[in-house]
């Protein structure tokens, strides 16, 4: 089976999930430029959210091109990536009920930690799909991002509890990482 119609699927179920943030988004309640400042916190985490959705939705754009069998593993492993990140609208509402409380920062990046998890449990079962000689094995071959993000998510987790600036920075970090155009699957193409 190809991947078009899983693709399809997975950019609806993302564009709801963009959507859904952005009705939380709330303009400010004056009408000068002073009461911007009313907003930049939610406004900041809207941006997180927004960038985190956009970063996957990215990435799994160019995993489902370079690819060209999907199994029922792959629907499976998909299904609980979206799980994880239509958790994003509902934590980022929390997120801006209670920015500076550690419990929602943390719970962002355990929802943030478990969708790199299962982002990574999709590659796998995709390169089981595919064969370790495919376009996207040999595209795959070292995640180091991927790996980096994991074990910054799980730190940021932890050091939630000790200052959530840190772990805002960590997720910011994370984010502007992956804003770094990430050329494996050309590179892997024009090889091929």
């Amino acid at each position: 089976m190809g991947a078009g119609r899983l693709e399809a699927f997975s950019d609806a179920v993302m564009a709801v999930i963009i959507t859904l943030l952005a009705f939380e988004l709330q303009p400010p309640t004056g009408s000068t430029w002073a009461s911007l400042t009313e907003v930049k916190g939610d406004f900041f985490i809207y941006v997180l959210a927004f960038a985190f959705i956009a970063i996957y939705w990215n990435n799994h754009h160019h995993l489902l091109r370079a690819t060209t069998r999907i199994d029922g593993a792959v629907m499976w492993a998909n299904m609980l990536l979206l799980l994880c990140l239509s958790l994003i609208p509902v934590l980022t509402r929390w997120l801006k009920a209670f920015p500076l409380d550690a419990q929602p920062v943390a719970t962002f990046g355990i929802v943030a930690l478990a969708s790199g998890l299962s982002y990574l449990l999709l590659v796998h079962a995709l390169i089981r799909a595919n064969g370790p000689d495919s376009l996207l094995a040999r595209a795959i071959s070292s995640d180091v991002k991927g790996y980096a993000s994991l074990g910054l998510y799980a730190a940021a987790v932890v050091l939630a509890f000790v200052s959530v600036w840190i772990s805002y920075a960590l997720y910011a970090a994370v984010a502007v990482m992956w804003l770094i155009p990430d050329r494996r699957f050309s590179r892997a193409a024009r090889e091929d």
